[in-house]
Order: C-alpha cells, then sequence, then structure tokens
C-alpha cells in the first residue's frame, strides 16, 4: 500500500463514518426511553465520553501496528489468531456489512421524498418468500456504484471522502447554528429547561408496538439510560475505521492517534449541540396522537424524523426536502467511508489464510479489488433479505464485547511486550483505559439483562465463528505472520 492519506483525511474517515442518519432520528426513541431533556443531553454526554475514551486507548494499539487491519491486527497480536479472526467474521458477516445495507436504503427512502416511486411501500417483485422494494434495488445501486468508484483507485475514494464530509459536517454545523442562534425559540426551551430532569412521561412498546408509560425510579432508571445509549453510541459507532486503513495513511504512527481524538470530538460536540437545537425548536414531551409537529413533540416526531420535524420549524415544508437532501448526503458519505475502509480488514485476513485467497491481491489500481466486490455481494444480499436492522440489533452487543476486549488487549501489550515501540501512549493510562472498560462492561451487563432478545443472538453469531476458524486452518493454508 502507498501512503496517500494525510492527516486531514483521516479525520474525515472517522468523523464521516460516524456521521449516518442516526443523529437525525434517534433522540425520539431515547426521549420517549428517559422522559426529561436533560437526561436525554446527558447520555448523549455520556456516548461522547465513552467514545472519547475508546478513541484515547485505542490510539496507542494503532501507533504501535500501523498497519491494515485494525483491530484484528490489535487482537490478533494482544492475543491469537482466532480472537482476531473472530473480530473480523463479525463485522464482515453483520456489523460492517449489514451497517453499509442499513445506511444504503436510508439514503434510498429519504430519496424517495425526491422521487416517490422509492418508498418502504413500493414492491417491486413479490416471490411470495421475499418482496423486493424499490429503495432495497436503489440501496443496491448505491452499494454498487461506491464500491466501482473505490475500485477504480485510492483518488476516487478520498475524492468523495472529502467532497461529502464537508458538505455534511457544514450542513450539521448549519443546523446547529440556525436552531440555536437564528431561529431557536426561547419560550420551547425555557419550558423544555423546566422539565430538564423530570422523569416522565416516559414510554416503553408492547409486543403491537402499542406505547405504555412506564415509571422511572432507582433500577428502572439506570436499566433507561443504558436502553436509551444503544442509539447515541450506535450513532456514534465506526469510529475505530480509519485504523483499517492504517496502512496507506502517511505517518500512521503520528496521524493515527491525532485523527481518532480529532475526528470523535468534532461528531461528538455536533452531536451534543445537534439536540440541543432540537430542544430550542420543539417541545420535549409530545403525544403519539398528536396532528402536528408541535403536539408530538421529539418524543413522538412522525417517524422518528426530528431533525425534519425541528428543520419545519424552521423552514415550513421545504423543510422535508431540505432534510431529505442532507441526510441523503450524509448516508452517502458515511457509506462511501465504510465501503472505502473496511475491505482493508478482510484483505488483512486474507493474507494470514483465514479469508477467500482472492481477496490477497491489489488490483492494478493499488487497493483490494476483489475484497471490494465481495463486500458488495454479501451487503447487497442483507438488502434483500430486508434482515439487516434486527442483525445491527443482534451485535450492539458484539460491537461493545470486542470494544472492551481490545482495550484489555492493551493493558496485556503493556505487561507481556513491553519493549514495543509506542510513538503514542494512551492518555491517563490505567485510569483512561479502565474507565472506558468499566463503563462499557456496565453498558453490556445492561444489554443483557435489557434485551436478551438481542444480546445472546450477537454472541451466537460471534460463536459461530469458531467452526468457520477451524475450517479455514485445516484447509492447509499456512498463516503468513505479521513481520514484527
Amino acid at each position: 500500500m502507498k501512503n496517500k492519506l494525510s492527516l486531514l483525511d483521516a479525520i474525515l474517515i472517522v468523523s464521516g463514518s460516524m456521521i449516518g442518519s442516526g443523529i437525525f432520528r434517534v433522540s425520539a426513541d431515547m426521549a420517549r426511553t428517559v422522559g426529561g431533556p436533560g437526561w436525554l443531553l446527558l447520555i448523549w454526554g455520556l456516548a461522547g465520553v465513552i467514545t472519547v475514551l475508546g478513541a484515547l486507548s485505542l490510539g496507542e494499539l494503532a501507533s504501535m501496528f500501523p498497519k491494515a487491519g485494525g483491530p484484528y491486527v490489535f487482537l490478533k497480536e494482544a492475543f491469537n489468531p482466532l480472537t482476531g479472526f473472530l473480530y473480523g467474521w463479525t463485522i464482515f458477516l453483520v456489523v460492517q456489512c449489514g451497517t453499509i445495507a442499513a445506511v444504503a436504503v436510508a439514503f434510498a427512502s429519504y430519496f424517495g421524498e425526491l422521487v416517490p416511486m422509492f418508498n418502504e411501500d413500493h414492491v417491486v417483485l413479490n416471490l411470495g418468500f421475499i418482496s423486493i422494494k424499490s429503495t432495497q434495488l436503489l440501496g443496491i445501486f448505491i452499494i454498487g456504484l461506491l464500491t466501482y468508484l473505490n475500485s477504480r483507485g485510492l483518488q476516487y475514494g478520498k475524492f468523495i471522502l472529502r467532497l461529502f464530509t464537508f458538505a455534511k459536517l457544514f450542513s450539521l454545523l448549519g443546523l446547529v447554528i440556525l436552531g440555536i442562534i437564528i431561529f431557536g425559540n426561547w419560550e420551547i426551551f425555557q419550558n423544555n429547561w423546566n422539565h430538564f430532569w423530570s422523569l416522565s412521561p416516559s414510554y416503553t412498546t408492547d409486543i403491537d408496538g402499542k406505547y405504555i408509560l412506564k415509571t422511572l425510579t432507582g433500577v428502572a432508571l439506570w436499566s433507561a439510560i443504558g436502553a436509551a445509549l444503544v442509539g447515541s453510541l450506535f450513532s456514534c459507532d465506526a469510529w475505530n475505521n480509519v485504523t483499517f486503513i492504517a496502512g496507506e495513511i502517511e505517518e500512521p504512527h503520528k496521524n493515527l492517534p491525532k485523527s481518532l481524538f480529532i475526528g470523535v470530538m468534532i461528531v461528538v460536540l455536533l452531536y451534543i449541540l445537534a439536540n440541543v437545537a432540537y430542544l430550542f425548536l420543539l417541545p420535549f414531551y409530545g403525544n403519539p396522537a398528536g396532528t402536528d409537529v408541535m403536539s408530538r413533540g421529539i418524543q413522538f416526531a412522525t417517524d422518528n424524523r426530528v431533525a425534519t420535524a425541528a428543520a419545519s420549524m424552521m423552514f415550513g415544508n421545504t423543510a422535508i426536502i431540505i432534510m431529505a437532501v442532507l441526510i441523503m448526503v450524509s448516508t452517502f458519505g458515511c457509506n462511501n467511508s465504510i465501503i472505502f475502509s473496511s475491505a482493508r480488514v478482510y484483505q488483512a485476513m486474507a493474507l494470514d489464510g483465514l479469508f477467500f485467497k482472492s481477496m490477497r491481491d491489489n488490483n492494478k489500481f493499488g487497493v483490494p479489488g476483489n475484497a471490494l466486490w465481495i463486500q458488495f455481494i454479501w451487503a447487497s444480499i442483507l438488502c434483500l433479505s430486508g434482515k439487516y436492522g434486527n442483525l445491527l440489533d443482534y451485535v450492539m452487543f458484539a460491537v461493545m464485547f470486542f470494544a472492551i476486549i481490545t482495550i484489555v488487549g492493551l493493558f496485556k501489550l503493556r505487561k507481556d511486550k513491553p519493549e514495543l515501540d509506542r510513538p503514542y501512549k494512551a492518555w491517563g493510562y490505567p485510569i483512561v483505559p479502565g474507565l472506558y472498560i468499566f463503563l462499557a462492561i456496565l453498558f453490556c451487563i445492561n444489554l443483557l439483562i435489557e434485551k436478551p432478545m438481542y444480546s445472546f443472538p450477537g454472541l451466537f453469531i460471534v460463536a459461530m465463528g469458531i467452526p468457520v476458524y477451524y475450517f479455514w486452518r485445516n484447509k492447509g493454508i499456512e498463516i503468513v505472520e505479521d513481520k514484527k
């Protein structure tokens, strides 16, 4: 790999991978769960703290092993090839490809605001056992387009990265400035402020999706915070994607830690300020039977589209088009960052003899073309299945589990291999990485208790990789050890 990505590009990969459609939607469900404006901001802040702690800690590992593969390499070096493979297996099978599918269909559904035929109710082909919708087909087209462009060389992916990431960063910043300073309604914000730390009304849903009022006290409050964290943490996820492509970054031992911290801080601050803007434009509390934006509030924004509801307070009916274009830019750029970087993990696994042999080589443009196209095939299958949303719910536990294990690997490498060069040492070690592990463990425990129907299947998906690992090993392919 030729080093062609600057520090700026690395920062844009971090922020571009993080910002998808989550910030524009998940606050509604979070608001229903916790029941008060202050708790909503607190949970976004807590997700930001956890993410920043993770970035500060992962920077040391990234500086030690500045090569393509990211956590796959870190886990392999700290533990063993099986642990690294299970991470790579999980992100290929569900996390990255599932995210690519979900984000592509999100793009398509917002495109439907401009071209009505692309909506989630428009079935193009019904085969009985599966229905193919226009949004799924458009999603596959977008994935294919981005895969093609990235397979033509690093310069294409870098151009899209810069164009779309800058566009969505400035758009999100514009939403913040307009929502707080220009169009902000102090009367609405004051009313929200008067109920800042209220715990009601909060809601849960039954098996039929009907809203049920709930009381938050004691353990129930902590459980609600943990449940609401799922949305904010998922919106903050993918910040470590830049480590996947470390082999193509200039001076990675220096630029990777910097990009992780700077990129994460930019996005976290924008996320918190965006929610402040929502509170300046919309009542926090709402009625599910409300007939307009004000009566539905943040809690019951139509289809959870909080940002669209907030924009309608500024721009009226044209807000639907404005937010559709903004979210299309955001999701297109997000998917480019994920497609751009993820294939490097699969290539690293293939070079170790743990994935398809065809994924090992770069194409004539100097990028892992086969890995990109195999990723496209699986992401497209997930698009057609329509099950990517469920899969992503299943693996949120697995994502945090591997994040914990990766940072535990930081402690293990400090003990087992103190002689390794560490151009950057984790700031605040051992308190900062220790605090990250502690908070992440609490989150995982809460998921196991509150959402076992998602958490245990996530562990099952990870465990499925064990026989697959030994299948590759038993094929007799020599595992090429990385040069130390």
